[in-house]
């Protein structure tokens, strides 16, 4: 089996590359496992940190149909489409964002269907679909009403991965991500960053700005929670996936200020006061348009999970990027 990961250079494609080596096999349409013999890692710049002969690392512009034709070819069966222009980055530059995060998984799924073989496609949504006046919590079968480019963007991927699985062209399914947190490595340009940085940096002796009041909320999930339901969103079947669209992923309601507060317990009360609070006016209208409450009984009978608490969220960037 041959797998295609788009954005695999990035964190999260990176670390679901390792967790497809280190399980071995996926569901093929029938459901049964195959043995993964090649992952294809696709994005801007060459990943790096792997050391086995079943990856394969691949630089290109995803919205280029000479690269999508390259690297989704009909022996891949398997699509993990987690490239994206990030919500702050496509909001600023509305060309780039529509180029990416639209035109590019056009291109993706029509190379899949001229190749005719219906492979499975997961593709990363985002809780920025939703916007503006909500329930509280977020439900089912609430209608996605996005407040900024990214999130129309994706509303649009979802819609297009759900009518070419429709027609048989694809074998589609998306899964609306939280704010992953916390990631490693330096600030992307998200509206969502800081709730990373404000753990990551005074983990690593360093000042954090906040560009929201503490009372800002968050709907979040750690990236081992994000590696496992990217897999099971692949393999989950068909039948259980049914008609019902875009899936709400299990998440952890908290706000800004309670995540400090978490990393006060688990680190040190010296180490979150190196959290400084300075509101800028246009993230905190962005994140604040996001909703931070859902009930998710869809995905959690689909077998998807969450974190217990923002705490084990912490400790897990702690054990597996400060201890590395």
């Amino acid at each position: 089996m041959q797998v295609l990961i788009t954005g695999g250079a990035g964190f999260l494609g990176a670390k679901l590359a390792h967790a497809l080596l280190q399980k071995g096999t996926l569901a093929d349409a029938g459901g049964r496992q195959q043995a993964i013999t090649r992952i294809t890692l696709l994005d801007r710049s060459a990943a790096t940190g792997f050391d086995d002969a079943r990856i394969a690392t691949a630089e290109g512009d995803v919205s280029d149909p000479a690269v999508i034709a390259a690297h989704l070819t009909p022996a891949v069966s398997s699509v993990f489409h987690l490239a994206a222009v990030v919500s702050g980055e496509a909001e600023a530059d509305f060309d780039l964002g529509m180029r990416i995060n639209l035109d590019a998984t056009r291109l993706l799924l029509e190379q899949a269907r001229r190749n005719g073989n219906a492979p499975r496609i997961v593709f990363t949504s985002s809780v920025a679909v939703f916007g503006g006046e909500l329930p509280d919590p977020v439900l089912d079968s609430t209608a996605p009403t996005p407040q900024g480019s990214y999130g129309a963007q994706k509303v649009m991927g979802e819609l297009m991965v759900a009518d070419y699985s429709r027609k048989g062209f694809v074998d589609g399914r998306s899964v609306r991500l939280p704010t992953i947190t916390v990631r490693p490595g330096k600030a992307n340009k998200a509206a969502s960053s800081f709730a990373s940085g404000i753990i990551r940096e005074p983990l690593n002796g360093v000042v954090a700005v906040c560009p929201v009041p503490p009372e800002t909320r968050v709907w979040a999930m750690s990236p081992r929670s994000a590696v496992k339901n990217l897999v099971q969103a692949h393999e989950v079947t068909r039948d259980a996936l049914g008609t019902g669209g875009a899936i709400n992923l299990p998440g952890l309601a908290t706000t800004a200020g309670d995540m400090v507060a978490a990393l006060a317990r688990v680190a040190g009360p010296e180490v979150a006061q190196r959290v400084q609070w300075q509101k800028d006016e246009a993230i905190t209208r962005l994140v604040g348009s996001w909703p931070g409450r859902f009930v998710t009984p869809r995905a959690e009978r689909l077998g998807f999970v969450g974190d217990a608490d923002f705490d084990s969220v912490v400790q897990a960037y702690i054990d597996d990027e400060l201890a590395r």
